[in-house]
């Protein structure tokens, strides 16, 4: 059997292991597949598109699925089957990285299922699989029949040492100052996803620009690939609105629309918007007779259309917004701290109809999160869940696991907010921070960060500094757009862009950008980032106005810590044969241990009492005991000259009758 293997080249820099992108053997049944290399990081990328479309759908249904094989590094699964299962919330992100570059992408009104699917199935610990499985999902796109507009191209972009590094190794990835991941056509970057270490704007802006160069290197192989191997684009049905029926709704709904997207309060607008839409579909069935039935749903969609030009139309043209706010204006913040009696944290951020309650856990080592995963074990000790209920925006709905944009949601905050938490040799606890979400109209992943590090600091968290979320819109039409700071829900649903910036006064510490345009250029991404300091400062100053610093007390219910040193030599003494001292100090006193490197001993007890039996412990194993100090102990045998007591697990001495 003929191989007709296809292999392009990509190489980024002169001394960078180069991208291999190959097709032609592998996984041949599919629309288009890639399998693509870099370095000995391999990842299997297929594209897939239904024949029919699903009946009474009026969105694109793509799915991304994102697997790490753990034999791509030689492991067996952990757990009882011993075989992968659901995805991990690591998977879970990087599908939805895949999917948000590619999915403004596809043709308005195209409806057929597409799945993608990206498997790692090699992984050398040093080239990261996840932009090397967008750069493959858009180059198995570019080859097939499946209707794509693109090509779309990724990179990584870190700082280290004042340089600039594109696609840095894995290793590197904790000391870089920042770590962006930029997707874009050739045109314009299309998202950003990023974590920073007190980065400024400027900064940003120059790493933009130097990933959308090597961008650019990505999209040329990949027009070569289609000019060279790509298949005729399938002829597909265009669900898009015909322009008959789109004119007709804009003229008969163009004034009550108008006065019902300019109503003042989320669910009085939202009824306002679907009270105008039940009205004129019931002129429209008296007018169109059984006629109607048939074009309901394209009407339907006219309806979502010209609600979004009414929108558009108001912001651009009238230079205001749609609840009546200047494009910089942010929406009025209350804040309350402390108001869960029980939490060893807590907050309540309310930013005009977001609002989220925030708390804070602090915990020992054992309650760090472990991570099994094809990069090692590893534990986290610092943890951000997010949860949206269906309550939060009115609906009644499944309350269960964490869903894709619930997962997103925490990674984005916990990412921001890693930076100014403390290290563990001065802050040795575990930590632990819920955002719930009581309501919800636009940036609650921004009020979780805000809310977040005002519950760290109620909990007496020495953060470094205070940090902020802002969420930045863009309207953008014709040559005119409207930058906007602090978007709400329908800001986001029909405008051109989500940019949520958060950091400390100082900097930049995590964003996240998705568009639904074509792109954004350096100089709006300039305005944006400027626009978004000036909200992120104002939000600042008044969560300092609620709670200035981090409190000097930990809560009551928080469990307390002593560090201890002692000579690394003696560590095996604490420990004892087969864990059997530090064992009995826990089980005896009701402390939990942390032995550090170098001898570091941090206990933890929920009082000073267990506290202090520990150390007595301690020091007795130790054979440091102190001249006059009372030391408690369990007499092990009677004798007529006197008793055996043990002060210490293995530790006995003779306390004589004299």
């Amino acid at each position: 059997m003929e191989k007709n293997i296809k292999s392009y080249e990509i190489r980024l820099g002169s001394n960078a292991e180069p991208i291999i992108l190959e097709t032609g053997w592998k996984a041949k049944q599919t629309n288009g597949s890639i399998w693509a290399k870099h370095g000995e990081t391999v990842v299997l990328v297929t594209a897939v598109m239904s024949k029919k479309v699903p009946e009474d759908i009026d969105f694109f249904p793509l799915t991304v699925n994102y697997i790490e094989k753990f034999y791509s590094v030689g492991k067996i699964p952990g757990g009882f089957l011993k075989r992968e299962s659901k995805p991990s919330d690591k998977e879970t992100l990087i599908a939805r990285l895949i999917d948000r570059p590619l999915r403004p992408i596809f043709p308005d009104g195209f409806r057929n299922e597409v799945q993608i699917v990206a498997t790692v199935v090699s992984s050398d610990q040093k080239n990261s699989p996840d932009v090397l499985s967008i750069n493959a999902a858009s180059a198995a796109l570019m080859i097939s029949d499946i209707p794509f507009n693109g090509p779309v191209g990724a990179v990584r972009v870190g700082k280290l040492n004042g340089e600039y590094i594109i696609n840095p190794d894995a290793d590197l990835f904790d000391q870089l100052v920042m770590n962006i991941v930029l997707a874009g056509t050739e045109d314009a970057i299309v998202m950003v996803e990023a974590g920073l270490k007190n980065v400024s704007e400027e900064e940003v802006v120059e790493a933009f620009e130097k990933g959308h160069q090597a961008i650019r290197e990505i999209i040329a192989v990949q027009k070569k690939m289609r000019e060279e191997l790509g298949l005729p684009k399938a002829d597909y049905k265009d669900f898009s609105v015909p322009s008959g029926i789109l004119e007709k709704v804009y003229a008969d709904c163009k004034q009550s629309l108008f006065d019902a997207v300019m109503t003042k309060g989320k669910k009085e607008k939202y009824d306002a918007i679907d009270r105008v839409k039940d009205e004129y579909f019931e002129k429209l069935k008296t007018e169109l007779g059984e006629a109607f039935s048939e074009v309901e749903s394209l009407y339907s969609e006219a309806y979502h259309e010209v609600e979004k030009k009414i929108f558009r139309e108001i912001t651009l043209e009238n230079k205001i917004r749609v609840d009546g706010r200047r494009y910089d204006e942010i929406r009025p913040i209350d804040i309350e701290v402390g108001l869960l009696p029980r939490a060893h944290g807590s907050a309540l951020f309310t930013r005009g109809e977001t609002q989220a309650l925030v708390s804070t856990t602090l915990g020992t080592k054992m309650d760090s999160q472990l991570v099994d995963d094809i990069e090692g074990n590893s534990s986290k000790r610092f943890m951000l869940h997010y949860n949206f209920p269906p309550f939060s925006v009115g609906e009644v709905g499944r309350m269960g696991a964490p869903g894709r944009r619930e997962v997103g949601h925490g990674a984005l905050a916990e990412r921001a907010l890693s930076f100014v938490i403390p290290d563990e040799s001065e802050f040795p606890y575990t930590i632990r921070v819920v955002s719930e979400i009581l309501e919800s109209n636009g940036s609650s992943s921004m009020a979780t960060v805000c809310g977040g590090c005002l519950s760290l600091m109620d909990a007496g968290v020495p953060v470094k500094d205070m940090v902020a979320g802002i969420a930045m819109g863009l309207i953008y039409e014709k040559g005119r757009y409207a930058i906007l700071s602090d978007i709400m829900g329908i800001e986001d649903h029909l405008g051109d862009m989500d940019f949520k910036v958060a950091g400390t006064k100082d900097g930049i510490t995590a964003l996240q950008m998705d568009i639904k345009i074509e792109g954004l250029s350096m100089d709006l991404v300039r305005e944006a980032l400027a626009a978004a300091k000036v909200g992120r400062l104002h939000i600042l100053s008044k969560m300092q106005e609620a709670l200035a610093s981090p409190r000097s007390d930990l809560s009551p219910y928080a469990p307390r810590f002593v560090t201890i040193n002692v000579d690394p030599e003696k560590v095996g003494l604490i420990i004892g044969p087969a864990g059997k001292n530090i064992k009995a100090i826990i089980e005896e006193t009701g402390v939990s241990i942390d032995i550090l490197d170098g001898g570091v001993v941090n206990i933890f007890a929920s009082s000073k009492d267990s506290i202090d039996s520990a150390i007595a412990m301690i020091e007795a194993i130790l054979g440091e005991l102190t001249i006059d100090k009372v030391y408690k102990g369990k007499v092990k045998k009677l004798m007529d000259y006197g008793a055996f007591v043990e002060i210490a697990p293995g530790i006995e001495a003779l306390l004589h009758v004299s």
